[in-house]
């Protein structure tokens, strides 16, 4: 029962709405590191040092101001301290020249029916691909390009298809630990 009031909890978007109220936004959840990496089948795709793990759900009726939204918000978060003054939480990734890692995971929106998740309001996969290739260009642009790195698209799916489980792994180390969760805005 106490698993379910937080998975509920974790469907709705601040104290506006009630619970029964689903969200329908991109979803991201941020993690300052000290450094991660992704790995398809034991081969390091994709790394970077200090910066922000950002694994990222999308929610099927998201659109490009959601994708807006999450970019703007991840990019000028202030997660950082600030080494010159020693104030924290002072500075975000751009001001300190760090690394992005963004990682799809439509898990993000599993829901529980019974003990088998369900996943039916994530976007799906030939639509949420060219999407999400989007909203890492967005980054990229947004930012310097070379700070910005992405794991392989639907590279989970693939290899459990091809009896491969466990086959994709995100590596990180945390800093701090850091963690937020971000859910974009726009209206639906």
């Amino acid at each position: 029962m106490y698993a379910l009031s937080i998975l509920q909890s974790l469907t709705t978007i601040g104290n506006r709405r009630t619970q029964s109220q689903p969200i329908r936004a991109m979803r991201a959840v941020v993690q300052r590191v000290a450094s991660a990496s992704v790995e398809v089948e034991g081969r390091t795709v994709s790394e970077i040092g200090p910066g922000l793990l950002v694994l990222v759900g999308i929610h099927d009726s998201d659109s490009d101001s959601d994708a807006e939204f999450i970019c703007r918000k991840v990019l000028n978060m202030r997660l950082f301290p600030n080494e010159a003054t020693g104030r924290g939480w002072d500075q975000n990734v751009m001001q300190r020249n760090y690394e992005v890692l963004l990682v799809s995971q439509f898990t993000l929106y599993g829901f529980l029916k019974g003990n088998k998740p369900d996943f039916h309001v994530a976007m799906p996969p030939q639509k949420a691909e060219p999407f999400y290739a989007s909203l890492v260009d967005r980054f990229k642009n947004s930012y310097n390009p070379d700070k910005i790195k992405d794991g392989v698209f639907g590279a989970m799916m693939k290899t459990l298809r091809l009896g491969y489980p466990g086959a994709l792994k995100v590596n990180l180390v945390n800093d701090g630990p850091v963690t937020m969760q971000l859910d974009s805005q726009s209206p639906k």
